[in-house]
């Protein structure tokens, strides 16, 4: 059947505007994914920056590049790891710190280090528990004094590693300490570390505090220990799972709440735990 000129101008005229309507709508669509796109790509480099394993990132990085991501991961990252020729390794090798209790705290503390000796060089995922195993020895530590269960250290790695609490090479997600808590049948709240008053308060009423620490008094990197108690004169006790020394002292509160890692996860950084 033919088509009169009028007709085919006007179907031509109605094809010309949708293919342009289609051009259209795929720049529209492309305006809109290409900044989502951008921003995803982005956190994704900066999860893969605080993730992954320094030595694994230091072979891609030149001059002060290396500086200023290693700055980066002590701040915000997951790295936790005690190297093997850092003081505390060194001291706290060798030994069995088994039988230690603290009792000079609203709660008594069953005390686990992580470089005792029974349990050093096991597993905690593919790295070790002396050298990663802060996370899961603080939560071991709660574990065991604010409940009538005796978690050891071993057995609270394996517990991390099966519910996915495991960084590999860094040491373990935040939410490993609100997830071990809930596990274990444990409650638990976050703690501003702008509020002092709050800290001696869960303290003084008995509960533990896990706190995650950045470089200072307490570490080189990133580190979780357990606040155990406060004294008459308002000093902090604590439980140091790298080291019993420290976990003898009493500390101002000062020093904790300001070496307390900005930018932790998790409801981090410090975590009150009853």
């Amino acid at each position: 059947m033919a088509v009169d000129p009028l007709t085919a101008k006007i179907l031509a005229k109605v094809a010309m505007q949708a293919a342009t309507d289609s051009e259209s709508r795929k720049r529209i669509l492309f305006m809109i994914l290409a900044p989502v796109l951008g921003l995803l790509l982005l956190i994704a480099f900066i999860l893969y920056l605080i993730t992954s394993p320094f030595s694994v990132l230091s072979q891609w990085l030149i001059g002060d590049e290396v500086n200023v991501v290693e700055d980066f991961q002590k701040q915000y990252g997951y790295n936790q790891q005690l190297g093997i020729y850092e003081k505390d390794y060194i001291d706290g090798s060798g030994q069995s710190y088994e039988g230690v209790i603290f009792t000079d705290g609203a709660t008594e503390v069953v005390y686990y280090n992580q470089l005792d000796e029974r349990w050093a060089d096991l597993p905690y995922g593919t790295d070790n528990i002396g050298g990663y195993g802060c996370g899961p020895t603080s939560m071991a530590i709660v574990v065991s004094s604010l409940t009538d269960q005796t978690v050891d250290p071993p057995t609270m790695a394996e517990w991390a590693y099966q519910n996915g609490y495991w960084c590999s090479g860094n040491g373990s997600y935040h939410s490993l300490i609100p997830g071990a808590a809930e596990g274990f049948g444990l409650q638990w709240e976050s703690i501003s570390t702008d509020d002092p008053q709050a800290v001696v308060d869960a303290l003084a009423s008995g509960k533990l505090i896990v706190a995650l620490m950045s470089k200072g008094h307490f570490t080189s990197s990133g580190h979780f220990m357990v606040l155990r108690g406060v004294t008459s004169e308002g000093k902090i006790l604590v439980a140091d799972p790298a080291s019993k020394k420290r976990s003898e002292q009493e500390w101002d509160i000062s020093i904790i709440l300001d070496e307390a890692r900005k930018g932790a996860a998790a409801g981090g950084p410090l975590w009150a735990i009853y």
